[in-house]
């Protein structure tokens, strides 16, 4: 496989190289959940011999697509590998990976993060070490971490990686007074929407926003995976010839009514209080570990009144409204800003 930097020279850090195996990790985006996002790089005296990526679920772990990209495999003993996550040391639908690398006789492994996940929780650097491997770890630790910040909060927190979406009009509105907000953002930041649906697992939506904007919720202007659809109607008020019904795609409907489960459509029947933390518990026992909260304003407002966020992702038109229903408040830290073609896209993280 010909790749970026196969040739690379003896004064590279082994900062660089752990660089190349998070551009390879994040190749997997989409693809790997419930997993983590994970890249690997094999070196042999300061060159690449092998790299890989874990590339969707189920399938072969990073390491062992390294591996199986060296061609001299007796080079191995004498090389370094460099991994974004801490090699797993338990069997899950894969072999462990710490195993593998264990029986190739690597000579060292470099680390950006420890798994924290409790099936692994350092058990693959013991192994690593155990079999006389010198084991290096936090290299390019924060931005491994940030890279498979979903990851890392299904574990430790043990919900979905929340992501809040809005856009609003520069005078600050969310939609009109009928409830109305077609179109605020334009086609581009509307493409880049669909975009990150099929970066997520799932996309949810109040009452609200499904019986005004009748959204479909899936992914038309980009190329990739539907997210599984979730709606809040805790009355089952909703007309059943909404599109979010129309079973073409997995739709969990949360409510205080009823439990019922046809094909690919789940009625989840929640006590009242404390009605979202019920919701994400759910979605954590479906192993659901990221959610993009597209509205509405009220169901957007409930998550922000709760902390249950972790990003937050604004666009704010030009256009004015001049009245109708103002957009959510929001305090976090402010992590980017860019125009996406005349639209200004904010990104906050949860402080």
């Amino acid at each position: 496989m010909q790749v970026y930097g196969r040739y690379m020279q003896h004064h590279h850090s082994e900062t660089l190289f752990m660089k190349r195996a998070l551009e390879l990790a994040a190749l997997g985006k989409g693809s790997v959940s419930p997993n983590p996002l994970v890249g690997c790089v094999i070196v042999h005296d300061h060159i690449i011999i092998g790299e890989g990526w874990h590339q969707r679920y189920g399938d072969a772990h990073a390491e062992v697509q390294a591996v199986r990209d060296v061609t001299d495999k007796t080079l191995l003993p004498e090389s370094t590998v460099y991994v974004n996550l801490e090699p797993c040391s338990h069997t899950g639908k894969t072999p462990p990976c710490a195993d593998m690398l264990v029986r190739e006789r690597v000579k060292k492994v470099v680390i950006a993060n420890k798994d924290t996940n409790p099936l692994v929780d350092g058990g693959g650097i013991k192994k690593l070490s155990a079999a006389g491997i010198e084991v290096v770890t936090g290299v390019l630790e924060a931005e491994a971490r940030a890279l498979n910040r979903r990851f890392f909060s299904f574990i430790e927190k043990k919900r979905p990686y929340i992501i809040l979406k809005w856009a609003q009009t520069s005078d600050g509105f969310i939609a009109r007074e009928n409830y109305d907000s077609k179109w605020i953002s334009n086609e581009y930041a509307r493409q880049l929407v669909h975009k990150w649906r099929t970066e997520e697992d799932a996309v949810l939506v109040g009452t609200n926003t499904a019986r005004y904007d009748n959204p479909q919720l899936n992914v038309r202007d980009w190329s990739g995976r539907n997210p599984a659809r979730i709606v809040i109607d805790k009355s089952l008020m909703l007309d059943n010839g909404l599109h979010l019904f129309d079973g073409r795609q997995r739709t969990l409907c949360y409510n205080l009514m009823k439990q019922q489960k046809r094909d690919n459509l789940q009625f989840v029947r929640l006590e009242e209080a404390p009605f979202l933390h019920q919701l994400l518990h759910d979605l954590y026992d479906k192993r659901i570990q990221s959610v993009i909260v597209e509205g509405g304003a009220r169901t957007l407002h409930e998550f922000i009144q709760a902390g249950l966020w972790d990003e937050a992702r604004i666009f704010t038109a030009p256009g004015k409204f001049e009245k109708g229903i103002p957009a959510p408040s929001i305090t976090g830290n402010l992590i980017s800003t860019e125009s996406v073609m005349g639209d200004m896209l904010n990104v906050y993280y949860n402080r």
